[in-house]
C-alpha cells in the first residue's frame, strides 16, 4: 500500500490530511502538541471535552452520637441535585455514614473515592474531618469542607483543602466581640463567666482558641472556670454542680445538640439561673431537636455564628426547596447545617463548571480561584486563601425567641431586640 492509499483510510473510517502518512499521524498523537484545531481537522472532537457531571462524595456522621447534625446536613445534600441543576450544574451525591468515627470516616473516605467520587463534602465533626483530609491529600483528590472549625485543619499545609467555614479562632473572637455588643445593646454587663466545652476535637479546639484569645479581647468580666465533659456522656450532673457552684453570671458554651439538650436539664433541675446562655460558634443552642425536646426552656440561649441572609436569592431557591422535599419540617432549624453542606457542594460544582474537567489538577487549581458571590451566607463572596481557608466569614447574634433562632445583632439585620438577662425558668411562658 503507498502514501496516497493510506492518506485515504483514516482511523474509524475518516480521512488522513492530505501529505500526513499514517506513521505520522500516529507520531501526532502521541506526542504532548495535539491542538484542538488539530483535531478537529480530523473531524474528532476537542483534546479536552466538557465533562457533564461531578460526582461528589458526602461524608457525614449520620449515625452514632453525631446523627442529629449528619442527618440536618445530609439533607443539604438531599435537595442540591435539583436546585443546582436551575443554576445550570449536574452532580451526583455519593452518601457515606461516618457512624460518627474517624477510623470509619478514613476508610469511608477511600471507599467514595474507589467509587469515582470527584470531590469529598464533610464531614461536619473536625476529627472525622481529619481522617478525610488525610486520605484526600494521599489521593490527590479535593476535599471541601462544609462544617469543622480545628484551626489545624488548614494549618498543616495541605493542598487539596478547601474551607467555607469559620475556624475555631475565628468563631471565638467573632463570637466575643458580638458579646460585648449584646452587653452594650441590653445595659447588663456580667462579671464572671464560666466556660463548658466538650472534650471532643471541636471542643478542645475552641478551648485552645479561648485560652489564647481572651486575654487579648478585653472581655469586661472574670473567666472563672473551664469545665469539659463527654459529650456522649448520659448527663452532665458533675459538671453543672461544678460550673453552679463557682457563682458565674454567664455560662459560656460550646456543644452539639444532644449535650446542649443535656446542659440546660440540669440546669433546670439544678435551678442554676445565669443572667444567659451564650455560645461563640457551636452547634447544638439553635438545631431543631433543641427545640423539640426542650420547648420554653429552649428560649433565649444565644449562638454567635455565621447565619444565612434570608433575603439573599438562593437562600429562597435552598428554603423552597426545602419546604417540597421535608414538608412536616422547618427550614429554620435545620437551616445552619443545611445552608453550609448546600454550599460545600455548590463550591465544588462551580470550580467543576470553570475547570471544564473533574481531572484533579484542574479541579484544585480551579477552587484555589473561587469567588461566589450567589450564596446564603451572609457577609463577602466565598473566596480562599494559600491555605485554603476563607477567612472573610462573619457572624451574626442569634437568639432563640418563640423557641425559632431570631437575628438580633447587628442591628441592621436584626428580626428582633435581644432579650438579657433571660428569664428564670419559672417565668418561662
Amino acid at each position: 500500500m503507498n502514501d496516497d492509499t493510506k492518506q485515504k483510510n483514516g482511523a474509524a473510517g475518516g480521512r488522513l490530511p492530505v501529505g500526513l502518512t499514517r506513521r505520522q499521524f500516529g507520531g501526532v498523537l502521541g506526542g504532548a502538541a495535539v491542538t484542538a484545531g488539530t483535531l478537529a481537522a480530523f473531524g474528532g472532537a476537542p483534546a479536552i471535552a466538557q465533562e457533564k457531571l461531578l460526582k461528589v462524595g458526602v461524608l457525614l456522621p449520620r449515625s452514632g452520637h453525631l446523627a442529629q447534625a449528619g442527618q440536618a446536613c445530609q439533607r443539604g445534600a438531599d435537595i442540591a441535585p435539583a436546585v443546582l441543576s436551575d443554576l445550570g450544574h449536574r452532580i451526583e451525591i455519593l452518601p457515606a455514614d461516618t457512624e460518627s468515627n474517624a477510623d470509619i470516616a478514613r476508610s469511608r473516605t477511600e471507599k467514595l473515592i474507589n467509587d469515582g467520587a470527584n470531590v469529598i463534602v464533610g464531614a461536619f465533626d473536625s476529627g472525622q474531618t481529619a481522617a478525610a483530609a488525610q486520605v484526600c491529600e494521599q489521593r490527590g483528590v479535593p476535599l471541601v469542607i462544609n462544617v469543622a472549625a480545628a484551626d489545624k485543619l488548614t494549618e498543616q499545609g495541605y493542598r487539596t483543602i478547601f474551607r467555607n467555614f469559620p475556624t475555631s479562632t475565628m468563631l471565638v473572637s467573632n463570637g466575643m466581640a458580638l458579646t460585648k455588643d449584646l452587653f452594650a445593646a441590653t445595659g447588663t454587663t456580667p462579671k464572671s463567666a464560666v466556660f463548658l466545652h466538650a472534650n471532643d476535637t471541636f471542643g478542645m479546639a475552641n478551648k485552645a482558641a479561648m485560652d489564647a484569645l481572651f486575654p487579648t479581647l478585653g472581655m469586661p468580666f472574670k473567666l472563672l472556670d473551664s469545665i469539659a465533659y463527654d459529650p456522649k456522656a448520659q448527663d452532665l450532673a458533675v459538671e453543672v454542680a461544678k460550673a453552679r457552684a463557682t457563682g458565674a453570671d454567664l455560662a459560656i458554651v460550646t456543644t452539639r445538640a444532644n449535650d446542649a439538650i443535656m446542659l440546660v436539664r440540669e440546669m433546670v433541675k439544678q435551678r442554676w439561673e445565669p443572667t444567659g446562655i451564650v455560645s461563640p460558634g457551636s452547634p447544638g443552642l439553635y438545631d431543631e431537636q433543641f427545640y423539640k425536646v426542650l420547648g420554653k426552656y429552649s428560649d433565649y440561649a444565644i449562638t454567635n455564628l455565621p447565619w444565612y441572609d434570608p433575603k439573599a436569592e438562593l437562600t429562597q431557591r435552598v428554603s423552597a426547596a426545602f419546604k417540597k422535599q421535608f414538608p412536616n419540617d422547618r427550614f429554620e432549624g435545620y437551616a445552619f447545617n443545611v445552608a453550609f453542606t448546600f454550599e460545600a457542594i455548590l463550591v465544588a460544582a462551580d470550580a467543576f463548571k470553570r475547570a471544564g474537567t473533574a481531572e484533579p489538577a484542574a479541579m484544585l487549581e480551579a477552587l484555589r480561584r473561587t469567588n461566589l458571590t450567589d450564596k446564603l451566607m451572609v457577609g463577602p463572596a466565598i473566596t480562599f486563601d494559600e491555605k485554603g481557608q476563607n477567612t472573610q466569614l462573619v457572624s451574626a447574634c442569634v437568639q432563640n425567641r418563640n423557641q425559632r433562632p431570631t437575628v438580633v445583632l447587628p442591628k441592621g439585620s436584626a428580626e428582633m431586640e435581644p432579650v438579657f438577662p433571660a428569664p428564670g425558668w419559672a417565668k418561662r411562658a
